[in-house]
């Protein structure tokens, strides 16, 4: 998957990192090495290693939400 700046991801009851008990994440800033993340129950910020951040992905704890596109 495709990494951006601005995706949200739903947390499933299997990610482990989730301290801010939240339910969804998005991504603040991404390099080739690391992705910056908020949760949407705290005001901090987290960063993973990019190739950690995917796993998760892989393993389903991070589902896409995929947001409509609007139309004018």
């Amino acid at each position: 998957m495709d990494l951006h700046n601005n995706m949200e991801f739903e947390l499933s009851g299997n990610f482990i990192p989730n301290i801010s008990n939240s339910d969804k994440l998005k991504i603040i800033e991404i390099s080739s090495d690391s992705v910056v993340i908020q949760m949407n129950n705290s005001k901090r910020r987290g960063i993973f290693p990019l190739d950690s951040f995917q796993y998760w992905i892989k393993r389903k704890s991070l589902i896409f939400i995929e947001q409509e596109k609007k139309t004018s």
